[in-house]
């Protein structure tokens, strides 16, 4: 069948050839690719045409966002942030001791990390929105991964110069993402990923609290559901009832504040104090009625006094340099997902652009200048930026409020803390976990997207059943999976016509469209690379079978034209283009003509230098479908086949 023995005219053409782009020396390639790569935003637009002395100003304020916005500072913007300076504050002291106990860190590296970091951040951070401090996650898997190589109560002093260390390389590995523009590593975790992480994340910490809600003096060091459970009910006869009503009538507050403010925004301070609140109540309660002698635990004496330098406490030595940077660089992967992600959705509501790059160079300076002063990982949390956020913060200021209080905090108030029940701190994570457990995001993903939900659950269920790190893993290789799934296995959809319109569409999407007879249109919706090309070339033809199959059963015009509609591939390689030369080879083998449609300027640049072009011919290579259709048809109505041939053809296949 087909008419491909035949030698068409030249004046069957569409008006306009698909054009050659022009060829470009390969150090203009090269650069073009490399800034599109790297520099997608173009961030040294601002600098073009600027005198030297302009140039050296925004280059100051591209580095340190506060010489931007502190020339235009305003009272009215002082008074808005020195309220949610105070109000963040008030959540970042309780919030702070109890995430620090978290990472089986003494609780004042809490508000260590809770003084300099934001400092850093005000200076160099582009979120106005942003609250800085430290977060649960990360202070839970801190703990896990360097208590796999130290044992804290043996050996506290290594433990805490582990801590300090994997903080140094988190913040050296974020500030070189961010120098290299490499920030879209960070992508690789998706939001299908980061929800059920979380959620993960956020239910084995709810677990770990079982120990200080039931007041257990033994607990075990694993973060698994399996491992929890037999911990608590191999432990039933030192369960204190004490502490148990304690904790349950504290986190009963703290649930019931929260609900209250999110029904009723205006009182979010509500919500915000009630940590804070809490860490008082139970303060004086244990003070005046002398619980800590019946089972009820506190923190304890708590270090009067600025952060001590840390710097000489870095361990850059074998054998714990290697856990160190392991540590370092996946808690400053989660801190710096966590926090570009809550600093852009706070971005959004208040229609400013913030520099993923930026950020995580800010997060890699607070970081690295915090391991030097008795600081661990710090990011974005959530609920204090939603409370910064709340409490109607202006700019960056409010970091710089909160870290003062926490300053005079640190040198007046910490002997206040010495009564604080270790219950309350237990309910203040579990409160503020399950907002990190998003039933409704788990919910939409499955409505919309199954494999994304299947990968959410992955992440959740890895998480709660082995370990943060292995749910991490799976839920990272899943993704990659999926991102390989899509450039290896691409969607090829036929096209069929509209009625009445020079219009293409797929088939599926539109059952109403019209087969073209004798021609099969045939769509590629992805650049054809290695990976795929060999997919590609069966499907194609196992495309072609099923189309000849369907005009043989239906006894329909026999197949004489293959379009291939080019315009969702961005680019080729040499594998593609060897692809594409072998489904012309077998077009023509079996009397078919191979037209293309529509492709792109890289792609004809490549089929041009491969000689691809002349090999089937620039006539037939046509801007749209429907000029490659009406030059077909044109074909079809003007030529007949040759009936020997497919007499020869119909011999070959009995």
């Amino acid at each position: 069948m087909g008419n491909a023995d035949y030698v068409y005219p030249s004046n069957v053409e569409c008006s306009h050839r698909v054009a050659i782009p022009p060829p470009q020396p390969f150090v203009k390639s090269l650069k073009y690719s490399l800034k599109e790569t790297f520099f997608p935003d173009d961030p040294l637009r601002q600098f073009k045409n600027q005198p030297p002395s302009r140039k050296v100003i925004l280059g100051l304020q591209y580095f340190l966002p506060f010489l931007e916005w502190a020339p235009r500072y305003t009272l009215e913007f002082l008074k808005a942030d020195l309220i949610a300076g105070i109000t963040i504050a008030s959540l970042a002291i309780p919030q702070g001791i109890s995430y620090a106990k978290l990472a089986n860190l003494p609780p004042i590296l809490g508000l260590y990390s809770s003084f300099v970091p934001p400092l850093v951040y005000a200076l160099m951070g582009s979120s106005r929105d942003l609250a800085v401090g430290t977060v649960a996650v990360a202070s839970l898997l801190t703990g896990a991964m360097l208590g796999e190589e130290v044992n804290t109560l043996e050996n506290p002093k290594l433990y805490l110069h582990l801590a300090f260390t994997a903080t140094f390389f988190s913040g050296v590995f974020q500030a070189c993402l961010g120098f290299l523009r490499l920030g879209f590593i960070v992508d690789f975790l998706s939001h299908a990923t980061i929800v059920g992480f979380m959620a993960g994340a956020a239910t084995v910490v709810c677990l770990q609290q079982l120990k200080g809600i039931l007041g257990l003096d033994h607990f075990t060091h694993g973060t698994d559901l399996v491992s929890v459970m037999r911990s608590v009910f191999s432990q039933t006869h030192q369960w204190r009832w004490e502490s148990g009503v304690l904790g349950c009538c504290f986190l009963f507050f703290l649930i019931s504040t929260r609900y209250f403010s999110q029904r009723r925004p205006k009182f979010f301070w509500i919500s915000a104090m009630a940590p804070l609140t809490s860490v008082i109540l139970g303060s004086l309660l244990v003070y005046l009625t002398h619980a800590e002698k019946h089972g009820v635990q506190v923190i304890g004496e708590l270090k009067k006094g600025l952060n001590p330098p840390s710097f000489g406490d870095l361990l850059f030595v074998s054998p714990y340099l290697t856990v160190a940077i392991k540590t370092g660089i996946i808690t400053g992967v989660i801190a710096l997902a966590e926090g570009i992600a809550v600093g852009r959705s706070f971005a959004m509501f208040k229609n400013y652009h913030i520099d993923g790059n930026k950020e995580m160079i800010a997060f890699g300076m607070m970081n690295i200048i915090g391991s030097c002063t008795s600081c661990y990982l710090t990011t974005g949390p959530f609920s204090r930026s939603a409370v910064n956020y709340n409490a109607g913060c202006k700019t960056a200021l409010s970091n710089i409020v909160m870290a003062m209080t926490v300053m005079l905090t640190l040198l007046f108030l910490t002997p206040l803390f010495h009564y604080t029940p270790l219950v309350v701190l237990s309910a203040i994570i579990i409160s503020a976990m399950l907002g990190l457990i998003d039933y409704a995001a788990a919910i939409h993903l499955w409505k919309v997207d199954k494999f994304d939900f299947v990968v959410c659950m992955s992440a959740y269920i890895g998480v709660v059943f082995g370990s943060v790190q292995m749910g991490l893993v799976i839920a990272i290789a899943i993704s990659l999976l999926r991102v390989l799934l899509f450039i290896a296995r691409p969607r090829t959809v036929v096209l069929g016509n509209i009625p009445n319109s020079m219009i293409y569409r797929n088939v599926e999407q539109y059952p109403y469209t019209n087969n073209v007879p004798g021609i099969l249109i045939l769509q590629i919706d992805a650049p054809i690379y290695f990976a795929n090309s060999s997919y590609l070339r069966e499907r194609i033809a196992r495309w072609i079978d099923e189309e000849e199959d369907r005009l043989k059963s239906t006894g329909e015009t026999s197949l004489q034209y293959v379009i291939l509609d080019m315009g969702a591939i961005g680019n080729i390689d040499t594998s593609g283009i060897s692809m594409m030369e072998e489904v012309k080879k077998i077009a023509d083998r079996r009397g078919l003509k191979l037209v293309l449609a529509n492709p792109g300027s890289e792609v004809m640049k490549k089929l041009n230098k491969s000689k691809f072009i002349d090999n089937i011919g620039q006539e037939w290579i046509y801007l749209t479908v429907g000029e490659a259709v009406g030059a077909c048809n044109y074909m079809l109505e003007t030529y007949k086949p040759n009936p020997m041939k497919n007499e020869a053809e119909t011999r070959n296949t009995v």
